[in-house]
């Protein structure tokens, strides 16, 4: 059996294909390479180049491939290009999931892992947020993915899907060992838009907003280390094919950070003053996002091992510097 890994050659779905190949499973991704690249995927995963809401190459995927389980990763992110352009997130992420997980129906696919967001909860009146907190998303983006939480509920009470909607929070962040990391050149990401800053790659940093009701005026965050996500990705993996019920978990540290404390974190792992300009407040910003992880520790027993802001920008600024070295562009 195997698993199919939508957007498996993007930012955190090549990760994942990482923690798959080591932990012994059969991998296919399916990736339209819009945002993704082919030289993310190691060479020996087959790689089919494709849309996940094309119907018929997924099902004949699935069918060829003998996939027990998917893992979707393939998606738009970028909060405020979703107030912009509503319609292409709900066709991109809510229209195309309505597809894949009719395939994953019709051919007998029994586990399903969605990446999902803590942007469903819009801006949450109590943090940390915990799972049960009202979902009340303030961006398309955020309801475009609580809709296909909403899908996979109703599908798994209908035809006895499993899955696991795993709700992020800020994930950043590469692979310890250089051999993967965040390549797009436009990311929007504080971490990785601090690290092009302090490379030279771009002229500065634009803060979006310093009026906002916490310590310094800048929104707080929670970060997560991409490795340690796929490990929850796994874990719920293997929750999932022991027969157990579906779930929805964060994935987040429980502690945040502001803008201007990730900055200062920035600094001194590098050793870099980078120019910084201040803006206005951008779309569909919450205040804070931080995650209760209660749930996920203890229905998954999982243990983050890379649990640190410097840590974290470490290991993406190491990555920064290879793609710098090595023009992985393509």
């Amino acid at each position: 059996m195997g698993v199919l890994v939508t957007g498996g050659a993007g930012y955190i779905g090549s990760h994942m294909v990482l923690s798959l190949l080591e932990a012994g499973e059969e991998v296919v991704v399916l990736d339209n390479l819009s945002t993704g690249f082919r030289w993310a995927v190691p060479d020996q995963v087959k790689i089919v180049v494709g849309d996940v809401g094309d119907a018929e190459v997924v099902c004949s995927l699935l069918k060829r491939h003998a996939i027990d389980a998917i893992m979707h990763f393939a998606g738009s992110v970028v909060v405020p290009d979703s107030v912009k352009h509503p319609l292409a997130y709900y066709l991109n992420n809510t229209c195309n999931s309505r597809s894949l997980i009719q395939c994953a129906v019709k051919e007998g696919v029994r586990h399903f892992i969605f990446s999902s967001t803590a942007a469903v909860y819009g801006a949450p009146p109590a943090i940390p947020v915990s799972e049960d907190a009202p979902l009340k998303p303030i961006s398309p983006y955020g309801s475009s993915k609580l809709m296909t939480e909403m899908i996979l509920r109703d599908v798994a009470l209908a035809h006895g899907l499993n899955y696991a909607a795993l709700r992020y929070f800020n994930v950043a962040g590469a692979d310890p060992r250089r051999r993967s990391g965040q390549s797009t050149p436009r990311a929007t990401h504080l971490i990785k838009v601090a690290l092009q800053t302090a490379t030279g790659q771009r002229p500065y940093l634009e803060v979006f907003g310093t009026d906002y009701p916490t310590a310094d005026g800048t929104c707080v965050r929670d970060y997560i280390h991409v490795t340690d996500l796929t490990g929850a990705h796994l874990a719920a993996l293997n929750h999932l094919r022991k027969g157990a019920e579906s779930l929805v978990l964060n994935c987040g540290y429980g502690r945040g950070f502001s803008v201007l404390e990730v900055i200062e974190a920035v600094k001194k792992v590098t050793g870099i003053d980078l120019a910084v300009r201040f803006g206005a407040r951008r779309a569909g910003d919450p205040v804070a996002l931080v995650a209760d992880n209660h749930r996920i520790a203890h229905a998954l027993n999982w243990i983050p091992r890379y649990d640190d802001l410097e840590t974290i920008i470490g290991h993406a600024h190491a990555w920064e510097l290879r793609i710098l070295k090595h023009r992985l562009t393509d």
